[in-house]
């Protein structure tokens, strides 16, 4: 029997950092912050944070949280 090759990743929620490094807000196109205690993507300029799901940043606008809601 062969073994898998892919390893079980233990940190699948986590978001891989060159890829914060390269995100922008959709909407402003500027830079975001990584809360990663509400695994969100906050962008300030726009007023939204954009969830993580799964290790995967969902970035459409109908998706995010106005900053102004708990």
């Amino acid at each position: 029997m062969t073994e898998p090759t892919e390893k079980p990743n233990p940190e699948a929620g986590s978001v891989d950092p060159r890829l914060l490094e390269i995100l922008v807000c959709p909407l402003t196109k500027t830079t975001l912050e990584y809360d990663e205690s509400r695994q969100e993507l906050i962008s300030r300029a726009a007023g939204l944070a954009f969830p993580i799901r799964d290790g995967i940043p969902i970035m459409l606008p109908e998706e995010a949280r106005k900053l102004d809601e708990s």
